[in-house]
């Protein structure tokens, strides 16, 4: 990222969030998101040098976070920094359609982002790229045997996330 690299964290059920972002003209608050983490996470961001801390910028972001984490907030409306490649913001995109408090496979991201139900090591690959925990609802995807399978935030996590979505009702997972 940029010099112009902010960030902030955010204590939460999951643990201390770091929420990496830029200045953005178009995003409400003034703040596109990059990158949020979690404590331990797979491919997980860590401050670098150059960036700044700034938890004005992350204001709204933040009140987003703290709504959907006290169960009153089931989508959020943030901007996101552009990346990965063109596969893998399909993926993303289909991500970003499985509705609050639901689960759907791998299977099923892989027809939604256009490729093939045998494209699911792919999908699964790209899935686990994402940068946005949480606000890019990868922790709604299970395997197609109803099993809590991969997350970057680690499996007590996407549980939790799960429960608090109330995505136990009619859904059998196990770990």
């Amino acid at each position: 990222m940029a010099l112009s690299t902010m960030y902030t964290t955010l204590d939460s059920p999951l643990g201390e969030l770091l929420l990496v972002g830029a200045p953005s003209a178009t995003a409400r608050g003034g703040t596109a998101l990059a990158s949020l983490s979690v404590p331990q996470q797979t491919r997980g961001a860590t401050v670098r040098d150059g960036w700044r801390r700034d938890d004005a910028a992350f204001a709204g972001i933040v009140d987003q976070l703290r709504s959907y984490f006290a169960g009153t907030l089931t989508r959020f409306d943030l901007e996101f920094v552009p990346g990965g490649t063109e596969f893998q913001q399909r993926v993303w995109q289909a991500l970003e359609a499985i509705p609050y408090g639901t689960t759907v496979s791998y299977g099923h991201i892989a027809e939604q982002a256009g490729a093939s139900r045998a494209a699911v090591r792919a999908v699964g690959t790209a899935i686990g790229r994402n940068p946005l925990l949480v606000v890019r609802p990868c922790h709604r995807v299970i395997g197609a045997n109803g099993s809590l399978a991969g997350y970057a935030g680690g499996l007590e996590r996407k549980e939790r996330l799960l429960h608090l979505e109330g995505a136990t009702a009619g859904n059998r997972w196990t770990r």
